[in-house]
């Protein structure tokens, strides 16, 4: 597979303004592995390739365990998530399949006493940030494990 195109180099407002909200989400005071998993369970629901590659080694890095990594595509089956987690990754697949229709009643329901107002707005700003960057990397065909613009050595969206 070749890449269409480079975006960040195309477009260095657009990547800017992606990064402006991994900056604040890394801020934000949600849990780096937490975002590493929305961020991953995000790619793979939307097939972005480039995405998974490199969120699973941001997550390794992280120091996430190989086994949760490999059993997130079906993390309801496997125990190894804590509720917050697991409340997150439904919110997450809701959010981000929302062709399939609106947030129902009842996965707002199961997140919202895992998390303040606070934490769910920057929850779901996660989501729809990964949602975005996975847009662009599918639409350009972003290469798994090339290096994009600028940043060269450094393709971490925070």
């Amino acid at each position: 597979m070749e890449a269409r195109l480079d975006y960040y180099s195309a477009s260095p407002g657009v990547v800017r303004a992606l990064i402006g909200l991994e900056t604040h989400l890394a801020r934000s005071g949600l849990e780096k592995p937490l975002r590493e998993l929305v961020k991953l369970r995000a790619s793979q629901i939307n097939g972005c390739a480039f995405c998974i590659d490199m969120h699973w080694q941001d997550a390794r890095k992280e120091g996430e365990e190989e086994r949760r990594l490999y059993l997130l595509n079906g993390w309801r089956e496997s125990p190894g998530y804590s509720d917050r987690e697991r409340a997150a990754l439904e919110w997450t697949e809701a959010v981000t399949n929302l062709a399939d229709g609106h947030v129902s009643d009842d996965v707002f329901a199961a997140v919202r006493p895992h998390f303040s107002d606070k934490e769910l707005a920057d929850l779901t700003l996660a989501v729809a940030a990964i949602n975005a960057w996975n847009r662009m990397s599918i639409s350009f065909r972003a290469v798994p494990g090339s290096q994009l613009g600028p940043t060269k050595g450094s393709n971490s969206e925070t």
